[in-house]
């Protein structure tokens, strides 16, 4: 059974910082690219930032570049964001993401944990 489950969110104070993980099961986890995405009340679901099967850095969308780093273990199954210098416009649920391609395409989502970001 195919699972990706968040952790790490909650309640922040802007400037304050979070790491979030997802924990991975049930598929390859070091053949599938890994994203985090976030969706705030009443906007449409966004990328924040995406990490290839074997790469040890990743790339940012332009709304985090710079506060924010993706990384992940492949020993652990495990995906991280590292949020630093948060701003309430970064309030959101945050999403996991899991792609693999070849004759067949997998796509696999967590369930999603909330970040707030108020004083």
């Amino acid at each position: 059974q195919v699972q990706l489950v968040e952790s790490g969110g909650g309640l922040v104070q802007p400037g304050g910082s979070l790491r979030l993980s997802c924990a991975a099961s049930g598929f390859t986890f070091s053949r599938y690219a890994l994203s985090w995405y976030r969706q705030a009340p009443g906007k449409e679901r966004e990328f924040i930032a995406g990490i290839a099967s074997s790469a040890s850095t990743g790339h940012d969308a332009n709304a985090v570049q710079g506060r924010f780093t993706i990384s992940r273990d492949n020993a652990k199954n495990t995906l991280y964001l590292q949020m630093n210098s948060l701003k309430p416009e970064d309030t959101a649920v945050y999403y996991c993401n899991a792609v693999y391609s070849d004759v067949v395409s997998y796509d696999y989502w967590g369930q999603g944990t909330q970040v707030t970001v108020s004083s």
